[in-house]
């Protein structure tokens, strides 16, 4: 029986799978000791044609189907069919240095850990202003809060979650695996479930991986839109309240500063003057925070976009998720 199965759930990820996987086999774990499995959703791009270009030469490569098209649903089948005694989820957006699997297999031991992970850091593979302002946002406290599987920790940390988990496959045979329900936030709700368990969830700070990040302010806004919509519909789904954090919640209440003074101002007009007081008091703390941070590829204003977009696009799903919720209760 091998030691470790490594999962990576893709779907239309040409331009960054050829390097993941590399990545992957260029680390210095045996590779006789591991497989590494692809479940691919059906992806209508040449990510299939890359990936099958790279089995060709390493036999502990394969490829499944996924045609549920979704991560959690690639996880759960790549599971099934794995023949390691541990599974390690992997991100086709990111790139492995060469110690990353032994690094945390070891930590995950030292510790009698349940799930370890590491520290997940932005960048991205064309460098501009626009793109360089993204990748100093999604690192940086005012922009993601306290993840810090973003921001990173001074020491082995104790946390609620972390990105692409290490576990032995019969702990997640026995909680059910992954929940197909939710497109989004999969891992955050499984590491929520198995916390309440008891099971330990370690940050190991020094095992470092490079996630690429979207490049422009459009994919950026898509993307968070996205991730702010599917966190009312977790706590809806899985009726958990406590399956994510309270930072998770934030832009959703700054855009409700936003909008609701406009909305009550129908009754009492004095009250949209709320809004530009919101609006400029997020300007000011904004305009602090990008006065502290490196420039250097960047600029000012292509950093102000930036954490406008990520924090408007992100608060704005989730205020679409609500109006989402009221229609599903309707039913």
């Amino acid at each position: 029986m091998l030691n470790l199965s490594i999962i990576i759930p893709c779907r239309n990820e040409e331009k960054y799978i050829w390097q993941c996987i590399q990545s992957v086999l260029e680390n210095d774990y045996p590779i006789d000791d591991y497989e590494l499995i692809i479940a691919d959703g059906r992806s209508s791009d040449r990510t299939v044609e890359i990936v099958n270009e790279i089995i060709r030469d390493h036999p502990n490569v394969s490829m499944i189907d996924n045609p549920k098209k979704i991560a959690p649903a690639a996880m759960n089948l790549g599971i099934q069919k794995a023949k390691g005694k541990i599974i390690m989820r992997m991100d086709a957006h990111t790139a492995y240095p060469k110690n990353y699997i032994s690094r945390l297999l070891h930590w995950k031991d030292k510790l009698s850990a349940d799930n370890v992970g590491g520290v997940s850091m932005a960048d991205v593979l064309n460098k501009n202003p626009t793109s360089v302002a993204i990748k100093s946002v999604l690192s940086n406290k005012f922009g993601v809060g306290n993840s810090f599987f973003r921001t990173g920790a001074e020491g082995v940390l104790e946390v609620d979650t972390v990105p692409f988990g290490c576990y032995d496959k019969k702990l997640l045979l026995e909680v059910g695996g992954y929940d197909e329900r939710l497109v989004r936030n999969q891992d955050i709700e499984l590491n929520k479930r198995l916390k309440q368990q008891g099971k330990s969830i370690y940050l190991i700070p020094e095992v470092k991986c490079t996630y690429y990040a979207r490049e422009n302010f459009r994919s950026l806004a898509k993307n968070n839109y996205d991730n702010g919509k599917w966190n009312i519909l977790t706590v809806y789904i899985t009726k958990n309240v406590s399956a994510l954090s309270i930072r998770h919640f934030i832009p959703l209440c700054f855009v409700l500063a936003l909008v609701g003074p406009l909305i009550l101002s129908f009754w009492k007009s004095p009250i949209i003057f709320l809004t530009p007081i919101v609006l400029f008091l997020y300007t000011v703390v904004l305009l602090r925070v990008i006065s502290k941070m490196d420039k250097s590829d960047t600029n000012q204003w292509s950093l102000f976009a930036a954490f406008a977009t990520l924090h408007f696009s992100y608060g704005l799903g989730s205020l679409i998720g609500l109006f989402n919720l009221g229609k599903l209760f309707s039913k």
